[in-house]
């Protein structure tokens, strides 16, 4: 997988300075499951379905190089929730520079 432009896509809590800090309940997120980023939810209101399915590359500079990006993608056929809250999880699947 590429990695795109959604890698700079914000993690809840992740600006020091957010005065939203966690999840907010309007938001639809994704669980990032293993790697550098094991538990931390990714923001993916209004992203469509093809979207999530190809993954996500996100860059952190707690990956295997740093300041490249972890690579995070679905298990297929793993449901997922409509609406607001967790709505599906992203497996680890490597580190790309």
């Amino acid at each position: 997988m590429p990695p795109s432009d959604r890698a700079q896509c914000r993690l809840p809590g992740h600006d020091h300075d957010d005065p939203h800090p966690g999840p907010l309940p309007h938001r639809t997120y994704a669980e990032l499951v293993g790697g550098p980023l094991d538990g931390l939810l990714l923001d993916i209101h209004g992203w469509r379905a093809g979207e999530v399915d190809d993954g996500v590359a996100l860059t952190t500079e707690l990956c295997r190089w740093p300041g490249g990006r972890a690579l995070y993608d679905p298990r297929p056929g793993e449901p997922r929730t409509p609406g607001p809250g967790v709505s599906c999880r992203l497996y680890y699947s490597g580190d790309t520079p």
